[in-house]
């Protein structure tokens, strides 16, 4: 159980990483206006801001699908296999969208939603 609740810390860190990147990576942050900065901001930086955004859009139904998955019985071998799993996807996919490779960041996007799927899916044919 601790992995994978260590696995919901994770991905609640995660945005903050890439924000960090998107505001450090580039020359003039200032703290007073940071949404005029991260508008402004091109290349790496501006898509590591997207990562940020992505992330905080997945991070929510991810924790729900690990605690529901856990209220409702599920495995918690399968349980913690598809938390680690979409952690480990959500960093490669930040990754992969800094790095402009949309094959690959797209790719990673569906199999990290996968593992949310499925976890929610064990859920209800556990119940």
């Amino acid at each position: 159980m601790a992995i994978s609740y260590l696995c919901v810390l994770i991905a609640s860190i995660l945005p903050l990483i890439f924000a960090a990147y998107a505001k450090f990576s580039s020359k003039g942050y200032d703290n007073s206006s940071p949404r005029e900065f991260l508008d402004k901001l091109e290349g790496k930086s501006k898509r590591a801001h997207y990562a940020q955004l992505n992330s905080l859009e997945a991070f929510p139904v991810f924790a729900a699908a690990v605690i529901i998955a856990h209220l409702a019985g599920v495995s918690q071998g399968l349980i913690t296999i598809l938390a680690v799993a979409f952690v480990i996807l959500r960093i490669i996919y930040g990754i992969s969208y800094i790095l402009n490779n949309h094959a690959l960041r797209s790719f990673v996007w569906f199999c990290g939603f996968f593992c949310i799927v499925f976890l929610f899916t064990s859920a209800i044919l556990k119940s």
